[in-house]
């Protein structure tokens, strides 16, 4: 059952505060008249007429409840669609501000493009990790995808010392998805160096991921070898320096192979583009989801039930139980 206007449910507490208001102007209790027969009068009767004093507060009560339109479900709908537990595992070491991915550097194409993919899962579950010399958790699995933005806009240079921890970024992605119940979990590992930092190996954390059913797609971001790379000099400003960034394509290759993934290898942003695309379109799962497409208004209903209680308060109020000033 859903309420069409809900807001009107508030106006309820009317009722308990006229029953305070009314008992506050402490009137002297009126005689009372009775037509006595049998078993009437006594304990009964003073009960029979408490319960017709009460008529007109639930009568108010069902009209207040008919205001807020109750409907009921009558015609189910089933529906799938497809679902995925994921984690994007990050790279922030200072090498991802060479720009050799036009027009801007390699961390702003791989949040833009994050983005775009994040928005297009709209039935997942995602997380984000960061790593440079260390790994953290900047959003864990979650389906509040507006949060989860705003959580990747903060993602920046700076957040852990310079270095490249590819089995921590694995080790820290794994401990969000091992929990997970999810058919189909997979780490989306995005980097553009080779491991030089961190007390665990990148295949050791491949082996982790392996164990707990895990998938990860790697993504080499960057066209390695000389590159152009923003320096702020404190005496001639900001400049572009070329600096030879080497990569350890065969590592990444491996982390896919062993998980059961695959690797790719972007060179500019359109191609990164294309390989968020590509993970899209092979991971789903199946998620089934019911939902009521026809509704009955319980109005009319309520109202029906308020009169019926109203012309029995008129009634009795005429006959048996009525009051003498």
């Amino acid at each position: 059952m859903r309420w069409d206007s809900p807001w009107a449910l508030l106006l309820l507490l009317l009722i308990p505060a006229g029953l305070w208001w009314r008992r506050r102007r402490q009137e002297p209790p009126a005689a009372v008249l009775w037509v006595r027969r049998g078993g009437w009068g006594g304990r009964i009767g003073a009960a029979l007429l408490r319960g017709v004093e009460a008529l007109p507060w639930i009568t108010a009560a069902l009209a207040l409840l008919a205001l807020a339109r109750p409907q009921q479900g009558l015609r189910l709908s089933e529906t799938e669609t497809r679902g995925v537990d994921i984690v994007l595992a990050i790279d922030i070491s200072p090498s991802m501000m060479a720009e050799d991915l036009r027009p801007q550097n390699r961390l702003f194409v791989a949040k833009q493009n994050a983005r775009d993919f994040i928005r297009e899962r709209v039935h997942d579950r995602l997380g984000l990790v960061g790593f440079a010399a260390t790994a953290f958790t900047q959003c864990p699995l979650t389906l509040d995808h507006e949060a989860l933005l705003e959580l990747l806009d903060g993602l920046d240079f700076g957040l852990a010392e310079d270095g490249t921890a590819i089995g921590m970024a694995l080790a820290t992605s794994v401990a969000r998805l091992r929990d997970s119940k999810s058919p189909s979990r997979v780490i989306v590992l995005l980097t553009d160096g080779d491991n030089n930092r961190g007390a665990i190996d990148p295949l050791t954390g491949a082996d982790l991921a392996r164990a707990f059913g895990i998938k990860v797609y790697t993504v080499l971001v960057g066209r390695g070898g000389i590159v152009p790379v923003p320096v702020n000099d404190p005496v001639l400003g900001r400049r572009i320096e070329m600096v030879r960034m080497d990569v350890d394509e065969g590592t990444l290759r491996e982390i896919a192979r062993r998980t059961g993934g695959r690797f790719f290898r972007a060179t500019d942003a359109a191609t990164l583009t294309g390989i968020y695309a590509e993970i899209d379109r092979l991971e789903r799962a199946p998620i089934r989801s019911v939902e009521y497409k026809e509704y009955r208004d319980l109005g009319p209903w309520l109202l029906a039930a308020a009169a019926t209680l109203l012309g029995l308060f008129a009634l009795s109020s005429a006959t048996w139980a009525f009051r003498l000033p």
